[in-house]
């Protein structure tokens, strides 16, 4: 019998970008004999530390990191293959007697991952996926969430309308399988949760102190080399393309807009982004929330796990 089905536990840190996750996640595992499992869906890729807010050196050296800068910049990569990989990790974290902390604001790969979800490798169609493209920059994202209401209103209430990777793919899975992404969901969830999740999430009682951290983690980008990545890495591919901080600087080295333009542009885009992230987390009633502006983060994080251990 493996260490997943006897429901090993395992911490879980999330919350918005900029709210001090790496930090805690680092400083929980040197305590609890931990190893870190990233659960964000652009730091997995190579060449864009800064953009994505990448574990530095000096922060690797502190505590074991996984699924960090591991894959090319032009590389597909879906949430079936993060859960794949990041199951194997805790398997191989578990097997040395160590505890997975997994860390990071990508919330469908986090629920996909704790809460079981499997996934069949059905439904890509790139005939299918770019006809559903074409029909997105034509429609527009809320007309598309509108046809989705039709046949997965689920799926569509949960969906953002300028969320066109999702969106699109409820369309394809939908017309490559027969089922909606909720049926597929439901299907997936048979087998029930395989470890015990002790969750804890990173906020901010007043919101305008998190968009100060964005803001000023913005500045700090900047000064670190930011364009240069974001030149570098926009001829690389699209799933780079797409990160937060290259997609607002390519328009800069384009010439679509000024530098203050795109800085002010990527603030506000990461404070959407926060927004976002903070909705997704707040539905899970099982988030021990944490609030950084009131609390100890470190203590009071210690205090939840070590009862829950």
């Amino acid at each position: 019998m493996s260490n997943t089905t006897k429901k090993s536990k395992v911490i879980v840190i999330v919350g918005p970008t900029a709210s001090g996750k790496t930090r805690l996640a680092i400083k929980v595992a040197q305590r609890f004999g931990g190893e870190i499992i990233s659960a964000d869906s652009m730091q997995i890729y190579k060449g864009m530390p800064i953009a994505t807010a990448a574990p530095t050196q000096e922060e690797k050296a502190l505590a074991v990191h996984h699924l960090v800068e591991f894959l090319e910049a032009d590389k597909r990569f879906s949430v079936a293959d993060y859960v794949s990989l990041a199951k194997k990790c805790i398997d191989d974290i578990l097997s040395r007697g160590k505890l997975p902390v997994i860390v990071g604001g990508t919330g469908l790969y986090i629920n996909s991952l704790i809460d079981g979800i499997e996934f069949c490798e059905e439904g890509f169609d790139a005939d299918v996926r770019g006809k559903l493209e074409e029909e997105f920059e034509e429609l527009g994202g809320e007309q598309m969430l509108l046809k989705l209401m039709k046949f997965d209103p689920d799926t569509a209430k949960r969906l953002n309308k300028a969320d066109k990777r999702r969106i699109i793919r409820a369309f394809e899975v939908f017309y490559t399988t027969g089922k909606t992404l909720t049926e597929q969901n439901g299907l997936s969830r048979k087998n029930g949760k395989p470890y015990e999740e002790i969750m804890i999430g990173i906020t901010y009682d007043d919101r305008e102190k998190l968009y100060e951290r964005i803001n000023s983690r913005v500045d700090i980008m900047l000064n670190s080399g930011l364009i240069d990545e974001a030149r570098a890495m926009l001829k690389k591919g699209e799933t780079a393309a797409q990160a937060i901080g290259h997609k607002e600087f390519g328009e800069y080295l384009n010439g679509s807009c000024t530098l203050e333009e795109a800085t002010e542009k990527l603030k506000r885009e990461t404070r959407r982004y926060a927004k976002r992230q903070l909705t997704w987390f707040r539905r899970d009633s099982r988030i021990n929330w944490i609030y950084a502006d009131k609390e100890n983060v470190t203590e009071r994080a210690y205090d939840i796990i070590e009862r829950k251990l």
